[in-house]
């Protein structure tokens, strides 16, 4: 007589397997319900791993999540998504709140150096290990996950027979050879003490191609908020959602966080779209509804070799990490503006039209962010950086730099004891009717103004060609004799013109330029041959301006110094 076929206890198989979970997915629906918030309010997260590594594309995804949920009156949280134990790196966690924060990126709840802020707890994805269980328990329970003891060797042998058999690499179908055992073949297995993960029981089916070559198969649609509706084959493959260790992968993780955690909106790079139909089965076996995704696009820029796009990268471009621009000094509100240009199409023009309005003024919507390659310019940063550095006052200014030298370049930090002077230094020339735009960020801004402070002042330039070497003691001689530091600029000038007359230089560079054979050079000349005394440098902001910053007493003193070496 014909044995008939054991059928698998599912609920025993769960409770074999999961022995220590006693509480049930409806212990934790209540424990974490849903959050009471306005009609329309978006609840988003940003979710980094703790490598150590904060890079632009966080910052990216953080200003998407951040506004969205800002602008709707919803909640912004942070989870530290560490299931990947092998990228771990000790501290990483300060680093991430650290560089988030000095951009100006605030949480609503989440993880913390203390304790969690937030009800949704914990934020740690490390320390969530018996939720993850308890919900592997109930698909185990309903027959849509399993165990799986193959060994790394059977997984490379299938891989192998697939390889050469020219199908798709993996666990599914008739390679999911654990998928089908009896309760009686998984207890042998767990008795011997062999190694197992949890694996979903797909109910996808692989591509197939039809007479005509064509491939054919079911597929599911996604609409993805920045990228429209999101076409693309199902899932069929027996992913893993718990690994040999009780830690679940990204993918399982995440599916039950969201729904726990209530979010509506995730925001996430390019890169997780092939394994968007994993996520929808999830969700689907789950029975919860799947939040909006949101795609965004990958940071470019262009090759300086190639002259072509290409990805940012870690290994070729330093720019790529948060720790580039808090090191070089770049100020967060200039960073936050640059990022909302490449963020959203209509930024520019928007901030053409509201010169003055503050940046969270602007509307945000991912329906205005590119869904191809973002392009990412550090040129345009800096220019973008001068624009927003003119509307901040110097005193915040100062303080913002006093700060970042504290932490970043100690050596300054004798620059801001006399607070009036720097105050003097960071106005110079922004007043004006045509403003100057000079400064970008906070080392370049110290290289600009190092003139001021006798420790750092260098000669950086050559006095110029037209002048010759036996004319400058005489020129620095000249201005010496005449200098009054009460000259307004008018009187100021007229008496560097007369020395320019005196010694056969034009008053006017328009005569120089008509009669060049009647003049050894023009006042511009001169006037460079004591710019450079002071300040070291042919180009600088107005130099009657910055004497009367320095003070007579300094003005002298360098004027005196350069003599001295020009006469020896």
């Amino acid at each position: 007589m014909k044995e008939e076929p054991k059928t698998m206890d599912y609920n025993k198989l769960a409770d074999i397997l999961f022995p220590e979970i006693t509480k049930t997915p409806e212990d934790y629906e209540a424990m974490y319900p849903p959050r009471d918030l306005p009609e329309g309010a978006k609840v988003t997260r940003l979710g980094p791993s703790p490598t150590g590594f904060m890079h632009l594309g966080n910052l990216y995804g953080a200003f998407v999540d951040e506004r969205l949920a800002h602008q709707s009156g919803g909640v912004f949280y942070l989870r530290i998504e560490d299931t990947d134990d092998k990228r771990y790196v000790e501290g990483a966690v300060d680093v991430i709140l650290k560089s988030l924060s000095f951009f100006g990126i605030h949480f609503d709840e989440g993880a913390s150096l203390g304790e969690d802020i937030g009800d949704y707890g914990s934020y740690t994805q490390s320390m969530r290990g018996p939720i993850y269980q308890c919900f592997v328990k109930k698909l185990v329970s309903e027959g849509k996950a399993y165990p799986c003891f193959l060994t790394e060797e059977e997984i490379a042998e299938i891989r192998e027979k697939q390889e050469a058999e020219k199908l798709n690499p993996g666990i599914y179908g008739e390679y999911a050879l654990c998928r089908d055992w009896t309760l009686e073949q998984v207890q042998e297995a767990l008795d011997a003490g062999k190694p197992y993960v949890i694996r979903l029981r797909s109910d996808g089916q692989p591509p197939q191609e039809d007479e005509n070559g064509k491939t054919t198969g079911k597929r599911v649609q996604v609409k993805d908020a920045i990228r429209g509706t999101l076409d693309m084959p199902e899932n069929f493959m027996d992913t893993v959602i718990l690994k040999q260790t009780g830690i679940p992968t990204y993918h399982f993780a995440h599916v039950v966080d969201d729904h726990l955690m209530r979010t509506t909106h995730v925001v996430r790079g390019a890169e997780w779209l092939p394994s968007l139909p994993i996520h929808v089965e999830l969700f689907e076996k789950m029975g919860w509804e799947m939040p909006v995704y949101c795609h965004t696009a990958q940071l470019m820029k262009i090759d300086e070799e190639t002259g072509k796009k290409r990805k940012l990268s870690k290994r070729k471009d330093p720019e790529l990490s948060l720790t580039y621009y808090r090191d070089q000094g770049y100020h967060p509100a200039a960073v936050r503006e640059y990022l909302l240009t490449i963020l959203n199409s209509n930024y520019e023009e928007w901030r053409a039209a509201h010169p003055d309005a503050p940046v969270d003024d602007f509307e945000f919507t991912t329906e205005k962010m590119s869904n191809s390659g973002a392009l990412f310019d550090l040129n345009k940063l800096n220019d973008i950086s001068k624009d927003v550095l003119l509307r901040i006052p110097a005193a915040e200014l100062y303080d913002f730099l006093k700060d970042w030298a504290r932490e970043f370049a100690p050596e300054y930090n004798g620059l801001f004891e006399d607070r009036d002077y720097m105050l003097k230094i960071l106005d110079l020339g922004r007043t004006d009717r045509k403003p100057r735009k000079d400064l970008i960020y906070a080392r370049q801004i110290i290289d600009f103004v190092s003139y001021f402070f006798d420790d750092l002042f260098r000669v950086e330039d050559e006095m110029p060609q037209e002048v010759p070497a036996e004319d400058i003691p005489k020129i620095l001689r000249a201005y010496l004799e005449t200098y009054d530091h009460a000259d307004d600029n008018g009187a100021w000038f007229e008496k560097i013109r007369q020395i320019a007359v005196d010694l056969g230089y034009a008053a006017k560079p328009k005569d120089f330029k008509k009669h060049p054979e009647e003049y050894k050079g023009h006042v511009g000349h001169v006037s460079t041959v004591i710019r450079i005394a002071l300040m070291g440098r042919a180009q600088s902001p107005d130099v009657w301006t910055i004497q009367q910053i320095m003070g007579e007493e300094m003005t002298k003193r360098r004027i005196e110094a350069r003599l001295a070496e020009a006469e020896k």
